[in-house]
């Protein structure tokens, strides 16, 4: 439905993205009577879980904290069949809510936002698709996700295989057989520990080139048993309130005991418990994991030789075992039989540390030492996490500042939020909030309904913009550096702080102060009349 650019239509709010965080977005703002409007690149709602369908994809929170809560009804009449769920389960929890709520028809499917330039006059956001569509809208609000933007290896040749290649982000909705085929697959980051033991079943041959080895959890996925589920719906009010005031908005109990205070008998009991427990919690052992060195080396020893328990091969076990960074430093991943697969015949691992790929070539590829053969190959080589989606887009606030050029030195905002020079423009789990270190679900639904009640506020005191001041801003990216800083996650190369990504400026992007204590700062501001934003007219 593409609109006259002669005459924009005027909405309160233009929402990108039809993920979970721009499906409750759209419903929030209708429940509050604001006009809005979903765009989104798809056909289809659910955001990542929409595109991401390679082999064994399935999320690393559990089913039963990974959904919106907003609706005790909701809540109590949905069931998962895992107690982690797989992606196509999670797809038709998302159509379910599209469908639930009445939300479709204010989603615009295969169309992307190409720009959304502020005009400092009206107040309000010119924004223009690829489809012809001019809106001018109050409020501009990104929904675009943390993890949506696939990158290539850099690689000479990466063009030039002959066969199908196909990238764990973008994969075909039909899927893919690999029945008889020999696949290589690159890369060994959470996508490619979920899907190669899934590929390796079918295939006759698989060769996994790995230039970083992860830490991976068993997930110890189990069928969802009623009596589990009742128990958590009999006590669902306590179970949020649980997640929401811990660090990483997670159930889970944290152990309070420091690992460098325990005994070893003490440590090996507790990783021994988390590990047959499986999942992230396992970085919750003690409270000193991510901030103590010799803390994190227990509990990265102790991984290390569950890997050499399960692979057989000495050798494939060593290189499968990360040594260079402390653990929980890099996505810490959660799979299902991710070690056992390297114990098939049918299965070789390459260490690219050791023999560097070369070029991809017409008939497969070429490393340093050998050349292989393959009818496909498979990209597992992740994303331009956090502001990929952003920069994309040709976002232009006051003065006609490109928001690409103002993040050319790296990420700044104000909570996450909001960036200083862009007025009533919002960024749902944001660089600088607690996002992708936080369960997804609750961060989006903090996010969304503390932007709900700013466009509320400012509705009802009659306030045309909200915009982070340039002071606030400072003095947030210092206090996120500085928090991060007091981590181990600087120590690692990984695409928290965008080493994935040749160029990219090394900054810590997300929040690791913890999400209660983000959220009760996000609170305090708004309680104070939105403190450390400015708020009035359209023109300064």
């Amino acid at each position: 439905m593409p609109q006259s650019t002669s005459s924009p239509e005027q909405l309160d709010a233009v929402i990108v993205g039809a993920g979970f965080a721009g499906m409750y977005m759209l419903h929030r703002l209708r429940g509050l009577g604001f006009s809005a409007r979903v765009f989104e690149a798809g056909d289809g709602v659910g955001g990542t879980w929409y595109w991401n369908r390679y082999p064994g994809a399935r999320c690393d929170i559990e089913s039963m904290e990974y959904s919106f809560s907003f609706d005790p009804t909701l809540e109590q009449q949905w069931s998962w069949s895992q107690r982690y769920a797989p992606q196509a389960e999670i797809l038709t929890y998302a159509n379910h809510i599209a469908d639930r709520y009445q939300l479709r028809d204010g989603i615009q499917f295969k169309t992307r936002v190409t720009s959304a330039v502020f005009d400092e006059a009206a107040g309000r956001w010119a924004v223009a698709t690829d489809q012809g569509d001019q809106i001018s809208a109050r409020h501009c609000i990104m929904a675009t996700g943390c993890l949506s933007v696939p990158k290539l290896p850099e690689v000479p040749g990466v063009d030039s295989f002959a066969g199908p290649t196909y990238h764990t982000g973008y994969w075909p909705h039909e899927g893919v057989d690999f029945s008889g085929m020999r696949v290589g697959i690159i890369g060994t980051g959470s996508s490619a520990i979920q899907s190669i033991p899934h590929i390796a079943e079918q295939a006759a041959h698989l060769t996994v080139f790995q230039r970083t080895p992860n830490f991976s959890i068993p997930a110890q996925n189990l069928t969802m048993t009623r009596e589990y589920e009742q128990e958590i719906k009999d006590r669902f009010p306590e179970f949020r309130a649980q997640a929401r005031d811990s660090g990483f908005g997670l159930a889970s109990p944290a152990n309070e005991l420091a690992a460098v205070d325990a005994t070893e008998e003490q440590r090996q009991r507790e990783y021994q418990e988390r590990w047959d427990q499986g999942g992230l919690g396992f970085l919750l052992s003690f409270s000193d994991i991510i901030y103590d060195v010799n803390a994190n080396a227990t509990a990265a020893n102790f991984v290390r030789g569950k890997i050499h328990e399960v692979v057989k091969d000495p050798k494939v076990a060593e290189i499968l075992s990360p040594k260079d960074y402390p653990i929980g430093t890099k996505r810490l991943c959660v799979d299902s039989g991710y070690y056992e697969t390297f114990n098939r015949d049918n299965v070789a691992l390459v260490d690219l540390r050791a023999t560097p790929i070369e070029a991809i070539t017409p008939e497969g590829l070429r490393t340093s030492d050998a050349s292989y053969a393959f009818d496909c190959i498979v990209f597992a080589t992740g994303f331009d996490a956090m502001t990929g989606a952003l920069n994309k887009i040709d976002i232009r606030g006051r003065d006609g500042l490109a928001l690409k050029e103002k993040w050319a030195g790296g990420p700044r905002t104000y909570l996450g939020l909001q960036v200083a020079g862009f007025p009533n423009l919002y960024t749902i789990t944001g660089p600088g909030s607690p996002s992708v270190l936080s369960n997804m679900m609750v961060s989006i639904e903090q996010h969304v309904d503390w932007i709900a009640d700013c466009m509320t506020y400012l509705r009802e005191h009659e306030t045309p913009t909200i915009e982070a001041t340039v002071a606030a801003e400072d003095d947030w990216v210092a206090h996120v550096n500085d928090v991060g800083e007091g981590t181990l996650f600087p120590l690692a190369n990984s695409w928290y702080v965008g080493a994935n990504v040749p160029g990219k400026p090394r900054v810590f992007t997300p929040y690791i102060g913890g999400f209660n204590v983000y959220a009760e700062k996000c609170r305090d501001v708004a309680a104070k009349g939105y403190e450390g934003f400015a708020l009035g007219a359209a023109v300064r």
